[in-house]
């Protein structure tokens, strides 16, 4: 995790690097980039089928008494 000393460097090497005209449409375009990047793993999510077999758990007694 990030925390606030390391975002504000973070902060002010960027603001050293690209300028305070630059920095907004950084923002937006990595904003926008992050948006897209959840829809895109939301709609995977919803659109996958588990495939895993249904396996037998070890150890465990079948119907029959038998492991």
């Amino acid at each position: 995790m990030i925390g606030i000393y390391e975002l504000g460097a973070i902060l002010l090497v960027a603001l050293i690097i690209f300028g305070p005209r630059k920095l907004p449409e950084i923002g937006k375009a990595l904003g926008r980039s992050v948006k897209e990047f959840k829809e895109g793993k939301a709609e995977v999510e919803n659109n996958t089928v588990d495939v895993t077999p249904e396996l037998p758990a070890m150890g465990k007694k079948d119907e029959t008494g038998e492991k």
